[in-house]
C-alpha cells in the first residue's frame, strides 16, 4: 500500500515540473559517453525561441546543473552542459537573450576558475564562440575585467607538461581575443582601453611572442602570422596575429594607452640590450596601427628616451635603434607635428651622449682601469651613431618642403663659435666636445641632404643655412671642412654627376664622362650674383688651410667641378677662372709661408679645375693653352700636377720657380682665347681679392683687410687700448702722401670701372658692416648703465635694469670733464 502510494505521488509529481525543466533533463543522457541527445536538444532549441521568456530560466538552471558536476567531477556532463549553451547563443537573438547571457559568462568563469586544463579550454572555446556573436543592443552593465584578468594569467600558465602548457596558453591567447573582439566594437565597452587591462592584456602577448624563434619573419607586413594550422596552435604566432588584431583596431584616443605597457614590458624584462625582440615589436606596431597614428606611437619613444637619459648607453642605443626603425616606416606616410620634435630630443640625447663621454675622465679615480673607461666611450659612440643615423635617415625620408625646414632646424642648432647656441652651449663642454657635436651634426646633415633636390638654389641655400654653414668651413679642422664641403655637394649637384667627378686628377677627356647639365635658370643666376663672391671666397681660404689632405684637395676640385656644371654662365665662368689665376698667384707669392705640399696642392688644384672648366665650356684655344701648361709640367714640374703631388711619399721640391712663366697659366692668354662673343674677358685683367666680411671673427680667424685701411683691433673684451698723440701722428704722416692718394685713386678708379657691380656692391656692404662692428664693440666697452643708487640692480623680464641716477650725482672720469 505504501509503495503504490510512492509510486502514485511520483507519477502525480513529476508532470508537476516546469517544462524547461523537463527539457533541460532530457537532454543529458544517462551514460555522458553518448554525448548530447540531439532530438532532445533540438526539442529545446524550439522551445526556447518559442518562448524567449524562458531563456533566462533555461540559463539559470544549466548553470545550477554545471556547477553541481563541476564539484563531483562529472565532466562528461560539463562538456554536454557548455555544448546546449553554444547552441542556445547561436539559435536566439532576441532581446530576451541578457539574462541568459549572464547565466552562460557564470558558467565559463566556473569553468576558467577549475585547475583542470580541460575544463579551462573547455570553457575558453565556449567563450570564443560568444564573442563572435553579434548582439543586437549593446549591454549596459557587463563587465569583462574577470576573463581579462583569467586568460592573461593562462597566457603565463606554467604547467610542467609542456604539450599541457601550450594548450592553456593558446587558449588564454584566444580567450583575450575574443575579449577584444567583443568590446572594441562596443561603445559602451571602451573601458578595456583603460591602464588596468591593457598591462595585462599586452604583456601576456608579448610574453608569448618572446618565445617565437623566427624574429626575423616578425613585423613583415605581408605575413599573416599564425596562419595555417600548425600555426592555430603555436603561442607565439597566435599571441602576433592577436596583438596586431589589437593594435589594428586602436582608435586616435587609444593608442597612447597601448604603446606604454609595451615600452613598460621590454623595461621590466631587460629587452633594450639586446635589442631584437624590440625592434621587431616596434615594426608590428607601426605596420598594424592606421597610418595617422604613428606620430602617437613616435611621440611614445621619444619620451620614453627622456626617461631614460641617465642609463647605460646600451640600452639608450638599444630605444634609439628602435626609433629609427619607427620614423624609418612613419616616414612614408604621415608624421604629424612630430618631425620637429623628433630631432629635438635626438639632438638633445646627442649633447648628452657627449657630456657623458667627455665627462667620464675628469670622474675616473685612480682606481678606475683604463680600458673600463674606454668601454664606456666606445659605448658613448654607439649611442651617438646611433642618433646620427636615425636623424640623417628621417630627414632622407622627408619630403622635401620638410627636409629644407629640417636642414634649416639642424643648422641652427650647430654650435658656432661667436654665435649665441641656446640649446648646445659651448662653454661647458669646451673645445673638443663643441667640435665632437659639430662634426656629427654635420654628419647628420649630409644624411639629411642626400638626394635633395631643389629646383632654386636660393631655397635650397637660404642665408639663415648658407652663412652658419661657411662659418664652419673657416675652421681650423680639415675634418669640419670636409664635411660642409660634402653638404654642399649635396645640395648643389641636381643632376647626380658627383660620382664621375670623384677623385682629383687631369681628365683626358671630359666629353667621355657624360655629364647631365640643363641651362641655367633665371633664379640661379640672381643667385650668383648675390652669393657667389660669397662661394669663391669660401673655396679661396678652404685651398690655404695648413692642415689639408688629399681628401680635403678632391672636394675642392669636385666644389667647382660643381659649381661649373650647375650656376656657371658666362659671367661665373670670368669669376671662376679670375678665382683659380688668385690661387696661383697667392701660392707664387707665399706671403703666408705655406707649406710646400700645400702649395703644390693648389697648384695640382688650379690644374685639374681649369682643364675640367676649358673642355666644359668647349674653347679650343683655352684647352690648348692649358693642355700646353699641363704638358710642361710633366715633363719638367711634375709635383705641379694631382698625379704626382697626391701620390704616397711624393719628394717636394724646395721652392717654386716663379720666374718660368710657361709652367703657370698666365691671364693674358687666357684672356685672349676667350676674347670673343660671350666673354667679358677684360675683366680677367682685374685680379681676385676675396671680400671682407666678419665671418673669419666669427670661426676665429685672421680678417683680410684693405693696406691702405686704418684699423682699431680690440686685444680682448676686458682691455681698451688708448690711442695717443704719437700714435696720430704716425698715422697721418705726410711722408709720400702724394704719392700714395695718387695710386690709391688710381685703384679705386680702376676698380669701379672694371669691377662687377656685385663685387663693388658685396666690397663697400662688407666695409660698412666691419665699421659699425667695430664701433659696436668700442661703444660696448666705453659706455656703461650709470649704477643705482641703492646699489641693486633690478631683473625684469630676464634682463638687468639699472636705475637712473641724477645727473648732478653721478661721478664721471677726469678725462670726461673739463
Amino acid at each position: 500500500m505504501n509503495k503504490l502510494k510512492y509510486g502514485a505521488l511520483c507519477g502525480c509529481c513529476g508532470p508537476l515540473r516546469p517544462r524547461y525543466k523537463r527539457l533541460v533533463d532530457n537532454i543529458f543522457p544517462e551514460d555522458p559517453k553518448d554525448g548530447l541527445s540531439k532530438s532532445d536538444m533540438e526539442k529545446l532549441t524550439f522551445y526556447a525561441v518559442s518562448a524567449p521568456e524562458k531563456l533566462d530560466r533555461i540559463g539559470a538552471y544549466l548553470a545550477e546543473r554545471l556547477s553541481r558536476d563541476v564539484v563531483r567531477h562529472r565532466y562528461g556532463y560539463v562538456v554536454i552542459a557548455m555544448e546546449a549553451l553554444d547552441q542556445l547563443l547561436m539559435a536566439c537573438h532576441s532581446q530576451s537573450i541578457k539574462p541568459f547571457v549572464e547565466s552562460f559568462l557564470h558558467m565559463v568563469a566556473k569553468l576558467l576558475e577549475s585547475r583542470e586544463p580541460d575544463l579551462q579550454v573547455l570553457g575558453t572555446n565556449s567563450f570564443v564562440k560568444f564573442a563572435n556573436i553579434e548582439e543586437d543592443t549593446p549591454s549596459y552593465h557587463r563587465r569583462y575585467d574577470f576573463f581579462v584578468s583569467q586568460f592573461s594569467a593562462m597566457c603565463h600558465s606554467t604547467h610542467e607538461d609542456p604539450e599541457t602548457r601550450s594548450r592553456i596558453r593558446v587558449a588564454g591567447i584566444k580567450g583575450l581575443q575574443g575579449v577584444v573582439r567583443k568590446t572594441v566594437n562596443d561603445e559602451l565597452q571602451a573601458i578595456i582601453w583603460e591602464p588596468q587591462h591593457m598591462d595585462k592584456l599586452i604583456p601576456s602577448m608579448l610574453f608569448n611572442m618572446q618565445d617565437s624563434e623566427d624574429l626575423d619573419r616578425a613585423g613583415h607586413p605581408s605575413t599573416p602570422s599564425g596562419a595555417g594550422p600548425e600555426g592555430e596552435e603555436n603561442p607565439a604566432a597566435l599571441a602576433e596575429s592577436c596583438f596586431r588584431e589589437l593594435l589594428g583596431r586602436a582608435a586616435y584616443g587609444n593608442m597612447n594607452n597601448a604603446v606604454r605597457p609595451i615600452l613598460v614590458h621590454l623595461d621590466n624584462h631587460h629587452l633594450w640590450d639586446p635589442n631584437e625582440f624590440a625592434v621587431s615589436c616596434f615594426k608590428i606596431i607601426m605596420y598594424s596601427i592606421q597610418a595617422q597614428h604613428s606620430h602617437h606611437v613616435i611621440q611614445q619613444v621619444l619620451n620614453h628616451l627622456d626617461t631614460h637619459n641617465k642609463n647605460t648607453p646600451r640600452v639608450r642605443a638599444g630605444i634609439v635603434q628602435v626609433l629609427l626603425e619607427t620614423v624609418a616606416i612613419a616616414a612614408k606616410g604621415s608624421v604629424g607635428p612630430t618631425v620637429l620634435e623628433v630631432f629635438n630630443t635626438l639632438l638633445k640625447h646627442l649633447r648628452m651622449s657627449v657630456d657623458f663621454e667627455l665627462a667620464e675622465p675628469s670622474r675616473r679615480n685612480s682606481s678606475t682601469s683604463v680600458s673600463s673607461s674606454r668601454v664606456k666611450e666606445s659605448e658613448e659612440r654607439i649611442v651617438q651613431n646611433a642618433i646620427i643615423q636615425t636623424i640623417g635617415f628621417f630627414g632622407g625620408n622627408l619630403p622635401d618642403y620638410q627636409r629644407a625646414e629640417v636642414m634649416m632646424f639642424i643648422m641652427g642648432k650647430v654650435p658656432v663659435f661667436g654665435t649665441p647656441c641656446h640649446t648646445l652651449d659651448t662653454v661647458k663642454i669646451g673645445h673638443q666636445g663643441t667640435k665632437r657635436i659639430q662634426a656629427m651634426l654635420l654628419s647628420s646633415l649630409i644624411m639629411v641632404t642626400s638626394g635633395f633636390k631643389s629646383k632654386s638654389m636660393a631655397a635650397a641655400l637660404p642665408p639663415l643655412f648658407l652663412d652658419p654653414l661657411f662659418s664652419i668651413s673657416l675652421m681650423e679642422d680639415s675634418e669640419l671642412r670636409q664635411l660642409v664641403l660634402e653638404i654642399l655637394h649635396n645640395i648643389l649637384d641636381r643632376h647626380d654627376n658627383r660620382a664621375k667627378l670623384r677623385g682629383i686628377r687631369i681628365i683626358p677627356n671630359v666629353a667621355a664622362l657624360k655629364i647631365k647639365r640643363e641651362k641655367i635658370s633665371k633664379q640661379d643666376v640672381t643667385f650668383m650674383k648675390k652669393h657667389g663672391q660669397q662661394l669663391y671666397r669660401h673655396i679661396y681660404l678652404g685651398c690655404k688651410e695648413e692642415d689639408n689632405v688629399h681628401k680635403n684637395f678632391e672636394l675642392l676640385f669636385t666644389t667647382l667641378a660643381i659649381l661649373t656644371i650647375e650656376l656657371a654662365n658666362e659671367e661665373v665662368v670670368i669669376d671662376l677662372i679670375r678665382l683659380a689665376v688668385a690661387l696661383q698667384e697667392m701660392v707664387l707669392a707665399n706671403e703666408e709661408n705655406m707649406p710646400m705640399f700645400i702649395r703644390c696642392g693648389i697648384m695640382a688644384l688650379v690644374a685639374a679645375y681649369l682643364n675640367f672648366l676649358s673642355q666644359m665650356i668647349a674653347n679650343p684655344p683655352f684647352c690648348q693653352h692649358v693642355s700646353k701648361v699641363i704638358e710642361l709640367r710633366n715633363m719638367d714640374a711634375p709635383h705641379l700636377l694631382p698625379e704626382h703631388i697626391f701620390r704616397d711619399k711624393c719628394p717636394l721640391p724646395d721652392s717654386l720657380d716663379k720666374d718660368d712663366r710657361l709652367l703657370y697659366f698666365q691671364t693674358s692668354d687666357m684672356a685672349e682665347c676667350l676674347a670673343g662673343p660671350g666673354y667679358n674677358a677684360e675683366r680677367l685683367s682685374v685680379p681676385y681679392v676675396p671680400q671682407v666680411t666678419d665671418e673669419d671673427r666669427l670661426s676665429r680667424r685672421k680678417s683680410f683687410v684693405d693696406t691702405v685701411s686704418l684699423q682699431v683691433d680690440i686685444i680682448s673684451s676686458a682691455s681698451l687700448c688708448f690711442i695717443t698723440f704719437e700714435t696720430l701722428k704716425k698715422a697721418i704722416d705726410t711722408t709720400g702722401l702724394e704719392e700714395q692718394e695718387r695710386e690709391k685713386r688710381r685703384q679705386v678708379m680702376e676698380k669701379f670701372q672694371k669691377a662687377p657691380f656685385e663685387e663693388i656692391a658685396a666690397h663697400c656692404e662688407s666695409k660698412a658692416n666691419m665699421l659699425h662692428d667695430r664701433l659696436a664693440q668700442i661703444f660696448e666697452l666705453t659706455i656703461r648703465p650709470p649704477p643705482s643708487p641703492s646699489g641693486v640692480v633690478s631683473i625684469s623680464t630676464g634682463h638687468t635694469q639699472h636705475q637712473s641716477v641724477p645727473v648732478y650725482e653721478m661721478k664721471f672720469p677726469d678725462l670726461c670733464v673739463y
